[in-house]
């Protein structure tokens, strides 16, 4: 149904938001690369990833300090009666108890920091620095450099250098890899990442005392003492956990090797090569300043995530449990008598080109099993064969009304004018009503209180991709919704593909406006602040034909959802107001805001913080999470599917559904929350019809 509508072309919005998309997408790839010169040049695609590739023998037999770029010559080893402490995952709040106690001993050590953790500790780093330690690259986020692309292992050292840089003014050429140990125990795929490494000496252990397992402080001292008076790298601990054992450990180390005529040294010292410390360039430091910036930003965001996300995660349960409770005792609700005497009904169709279905919707009408009724068919000023269609069906209690182009609320207006009857009921131009759905939808007006009743709109194009999808969303959003709603007395939409009213009711309230371009709610939401009723009546099954392209759907979806803005905005006093207007005010109105509106701008917290997890944590439970949020989900669609009488099996692709349909109804609303943000005027979005519904599906 189409008309006269908008003043002003809305903006290809979506295009907008898709091109700012790109745009994000393209400057951090730019950000990713930005560690270009001396520090870019520290990694390089591997020269094979062959799976039969092995590590160079001279690396096996060598000690632990490795250089990637002479897998010839063996690793330098630390001289007998030496030692090198070494300290990984951090800095943390450990790592201060821990530079206290070699203060205190004055011994020096070696620290493999995380990037991330540097930019949350900037001061640890420099007081390392201060007090003669040395630093090492242990990556960004702690990743397992084999597992992971050439691109990335760059983008890891590289941030965790400028981290450093930032915090000290100077860069490091130590590494040790995550989840690395002694040099003995390489795999060739871990050698194929170190293969791409240049301008780094790798640094191993000789002495592994597994801390992060806390085995106990005795454990510890026992796995770091050297054997026969060995020199060695010993792998301790700073961070990851809580290392209140290895804090412990390192005294009582230090007294035992001190004991034993040991000298502490840095690794580097150990090995007797030069310092691994360079100065950082001023682009360098400038960098690395605003790596950190970027780095606390991306920190305060992922705690903003988790809270959001499990906040959302409650309110998406509480809304579920709402729903089946509030559907189940609707569904025990007496059903409705027949109303007493079958009052005539007017029929009112307002078509505007709809030639391809307007012939199946007015047979389905003119087939009603009702006993007194008339179809009043309001042509819009279609430019198509709508008219003659009508006309030619020859049916005797169907009347075809033309007028010039007015838009749907104008032509619903007119029909109502000519209409015989006081009970009306209003009937999309595409719409297939079942045979007994009249009587259905009438029976609730024998109670007088209810000026208004909506019936129960179903997809019949469901046979595609899409098609399904839409079919899901009408049976669990709009029958449980509409379920609960009756129950609270705050129904805020009768649809406009079949509802019945009184003319009692549609005079009270100044008929069907054309304020809104949802004016199927704007016409409910002024019916129940008039004080009536709106029911619900799950029987009366009509239906409609869904949009077939994404475009059109998001063309329709983008109409409804700035439609109902403009409604609930419109009718924001009744949040004030008392009776049957207040319920609408403080039970739909905060409902459609919550759920229609906040959560979908949320929604897609759930997707990037389940994203994230699958990147960048080791054990992802917000993607547990996730899951069984689906399951939630699959939950209430399957009761909703039962309550309607609807077969399962098109629930297989409601996971799917997630990853589409669902991200498509996100940017609608955001969309649309910016278009009523900038006061945008709409024109009407008229739907492409198929005239694939020829008749009413059976329901089994």
């Amino acid at each position: 149904m189409g008309g006269k509508r908008a003043l002003r072309r809305e903006p290809r919005s979506h295009w907008v938001l898709l091109t700012l998309l790109l745009v994000t997408v393209f400057a951090l790839l730019v950000i990713a690369g930005v560690s270009s010169g001396r520090l870019g040049e520290g990694v390089h695609e591997p020269k094979s990833r062959a799976s039969d590739a092995r590590v160079p023998s001279a690396v096996l037999r060598g000690g632990p300090v490795v250089d990637p770029s002479r897998p010839d010559r063996p690793g330098l080893s630390i001289p007998d009666r030496h030692v090198a402490l070494t300290f990984d995952d951090g800095p943390t709040k450990w790592t201060a108890d821990i530079l206290d106690e070699l203060k205190r001993r004055d011994v020096k050590a070696t620290f493999f920091v995380i990037g991330t953790r540097v930019a949350d500790r900037p001061d640890l780093v420099r007081r390392m620095v201060a007090e003669g330690h040395e630093v090492g690259v242990h990556t960004m986020t702690h990743v397992n450099m084999a597992n992971v692309p050439a691109w990335r292992l760059r983008l890891e050292l590289d941030q965790t250098q400028l981290a450093i840089a930032a915090a000290t003014g100077e860069t490091t050429d130590l590494l040790r890899p995550p989840f690395s140990s002694l040099a003995q125990d390489l795999h060739p795929s871990d050698w194929q990442a170190l293969e791409g490494v240049r301008n780094y000496r790798v640094v191993f252990a000789d002495l592994d005392t597994e801390d992060w397992r806390r085995p106990g402080v005795a454990k510890i001292v026992a796995s770091g003492t050297p054997k026969g008076g060995k020199g060695g790298v010993v792998m301790l601990h700073d961070g990851g956990g809580n290392r209140a054992q290895t804090v412990a450990a390192v005294d009582r180390l230090i007294t035992e090797l001190k004991n034993r005529g040991y000298t502490f040294d840095t690794v580097t010292q150990g090995v007797g090569v030069r310092s691994p410390w360079h100065a950082a360039s001023t682009s360098e430091r400038v960098r690395g300043d605003i790596s950190v910036t970027v780095i606390r930003i991306a920190e305060l965001l992922v705690d903003v995530l988790r809270v959001a996300f499990l906040a959302l995660a409650a309110l998406a349960v509480a809304r579920t449990l709402l729903l089946v409770l509030l559907a189940r005792r609707h569904m025990r609700r007496p059903p409705s008598r027949s109303v007493h005497g079958y009052p005539g009904v007017s029929i009112v169709v307002p078509a505007y080109n709809e030639e391809l279905g307007i012939a199946a919707s007015v047979r389905s009408l003119s087939a009603s099993d009702y006993p007194l009724f008339e179809v009043i068919v309001v042509d819009d000023g279609s430019t198509d064969a709508t008219s003659d269609v009508v006309g030619s069906l020859a049916l005797p209690d169907v009347r075809l009304i033309r007028q010039d182009n007015a838009g749907k609320p104008a032509a619903l207006n007119t029909g109502i004018a000519a209409a015989q009857y006081d009970v009306l009921v209003l009937v999309d131009g595409d719409t297939v009503f079942e045979p007994d759905a009249l009587k259905a939808l009438v029976a609730p007006l024998e109670d007088p209180v209810v000026g208004a009743v909506s019936g129960n709109t179903k997809v019949g194009n469901r046979g595609g991709l899409l098609g399904r999808w839409q079919h899901i969303e009408y049976v669990i959003g709009f029958n449980l919704d509409r379920r609960m709603f009756d129950v609270l007395q705050c129904m805020p939409t009768v649809p406009g593909a079949i509802g019945a009213f009184r003319r009692s009711t549609l005079e009270q309230v100044g008929g069907v406006s054309d304020e809104t371009l949802a004016e199927d709610t704007d016409l409910t939401m002024a019916i129940c602040r008039a004080g009536w009723r709106v029911v619900y009546a799950p029987d009366a099954r009509a239906w409609t034909e869904a949009p077939a392209s994404l475009g059109q759907l998001w063309r329709q979806r983008y109409r409804w959802c700035y439609g109902t803005m403009q409604s609930m905005w419109k009718h924001r006093r009744s949040v004030i107001e008392r009776g049957a207007s207040g319920k609408l005010g403080r039970r739909g109105l905060p409902y459609l805001l919550a759920f229609q509106v906040a959560l979908p701008l949320l929604a897609p917290v759930i997707d990037v913080a389940a994203l994230y997890t699958v990147i960048f944590l080791a054990t992802p439970t917000i993607v547990y999470v996730w899951f069984a949020f689906l399951a939630l989900q699959y939950v209430g669609a399957i009761y909703a599917f039962r309550l309607d009488g609807e077969k399962l099996g098109p629930l297989w692709s409601l996971a799917l559904q997630q990853f589409v349909y669902r991200q498509l109804m996100y940017l609608v609303v955001i969309q649309s929350t910016a278009s009523a943000v900038y006061g945008i005027r709409l024109r009407w979005h008229k739907l492409r019809r198929t005239g694939d519904l020829e008749s009413a599906p059976s329901v089994t």
